[in-house]
């Protein structure tokens, strides 16, 4: 019933020295850009160093490969791909980085295109939640979850999904990197609370409802590990969105005291 893939070994080696390139490339960037700019804060390479990691555990290595076989290992994976890697890879600002680092052109046509229609679009909070929480919904209460683990194709096209989905919407959330359009505090906390609640309730009904070939002792620790997990990440996102509009706040109240010392000089 389950799809093992065996062949896999050359395509693991390729994806481990894709990871080595990620993580060296960004950290070149950081050693070139640091002798023009602002010092670039370490603790955004620890971010994006683990971010990455947790990516690749998600697709190569044990847990991936357990998970052909078991939905608590599945489960795991769509924690580290969809939910904890692409927290700690926005963490990591690496468009930031990008934008910094490149030549004054392809910094003008990177500026363009995170300006575009289709990045509003997609960044937005409630279409990066339904992005995010609807594919969910539809890999797991449909036939889809049994379909790709007998397609190569349609399990790299699920993962993609997952990881670009969770990124988008962690992006859409807090915002660490350059945003040209951004939303207000009130709109996300509110789409926040509801794409926590949508992710709750499908845990719930996983544990209740296993999906198509999955055992129900499996379903139900993969159930338990999404609400559990999924909670711990989100609760990192909403500390993160509050300390962003406090931080807000106080700049603001600030600025308004500073204005209000200089017209008394005056």
């Amino acid at each position: 019933m389950h799809h093992h893939n065996h062949g896999n070994g050359f395509l693991d080696i390729l994806l481990y020295i894709l990871l080595i390139v990620l993580i060296v490339g960004y950290l070149v960037l950081v050693y070139r850009t640091n002798e023009k700019y602002k010092k670039w804060p370490m603790i955004r390479c620890v971010f994006w160093i683990i971010g990455i990691a947790a990516v690749f555990l998600g697709i190569a290595g044990p847990i991936a490969e357990r998970a052909h076989a078991s939905f608590q290992a599945h489960m795991m994976t769509h924690l580290l791909l969809g939910m904890l890697g692409p927290l700690l890879l926005v963490l990591s600002a690496p468009m930031s980085l990008l934008l910094r680092s490149v030549p004054v052109t392809w910094g003008r046509i990177l500026s363009k295109v995170l300006k575009s229609f289709y990045v509003r679009w997609i960044t937005h909070p409630i279409i990066a939640s339904i992005l995010n929480a609807g594919g969910l919904w539809i890999l797991y209460t449909t036939d889809l979850y049994h379909s790709m683990q007998s397609s190569n194709l349609l399990h790299v096209f699920v993962h993609v999904h997952v990881f670009l989905a969770g990124y988008v919407f962690t992006l859409s959330m807090i915002y660490i990197e350059v945003t040209p359009h951004r939303t207000s505090f009130q709109l996300r906390a509110i789409v926040l609370i509801l794409a926590m609640a949508a992710h709750s309730i499908l845990s719930k009904w996983i544990y209740a409802n296993p999906p198509l070939g999955v055992e129900a002792t499996d379903a139900q620790l993969g159930g338990m590990l999404m609400y559990y997990g999924g909670d711990a990440i989100d609760l990192v996102i909403v500390i993160l969105l509050c300390a962003q509009y406090f931080k807000g706040k106080k700049r603001a109240v600030e600025g308004r005291v500073y204005t209000v010392a200089k017209t008394s000089e005056g």
